[in-house]
């Protein structure tokens, strides 16, 4: 009785195992897609700070004369400014490859 308990635990385990291995492989690209997203997120909010800095350079200001709130408000002004200008770029390129080169 023992032995078929166990073989009855261990199957399920195994069982439990190999379902939860095979939706993560169903699940692969909606986690690669998802980490393409975050690093593309990362790219962006980097070019805003270094933008940012640049912005503030000009105006002989330091991170230290503002508050974080507005920080972060001028920093989520430049990724907006660069998501933008990579949305127009994008545009410009799928019109060049068309052929559509009047409308831009």
């Amino acid at each position: 009785m023992k032995l078929k308990q166990r073989l009855k635990q261990n199957s399920s385990k195994l069982y439990n195992i190999a379902s939860e291995n095979i939706s993560k492989a169903f699940d692969y690209p909606s986690l690669k897609s998802k980490e393409l997203k975050q690093a593309i997120q990362k790219k962006i909010r980097e070019k805003a700070i270094l933008s940012t800095k640049a912005r503030l350079a000009e105006r002989n200001k330091s991170f230290d004369d503002y508050t974080d709130e507005e920080l972060e408000i001028i920093i989520s002004d430049e990724e907006r400014k660069i998501k933008d200008d990579l949305k127009t770029k994008s545009l410009v390129a799928a019109l060049a490859i068309l052929g559509l080169d009047f409308l831009i």
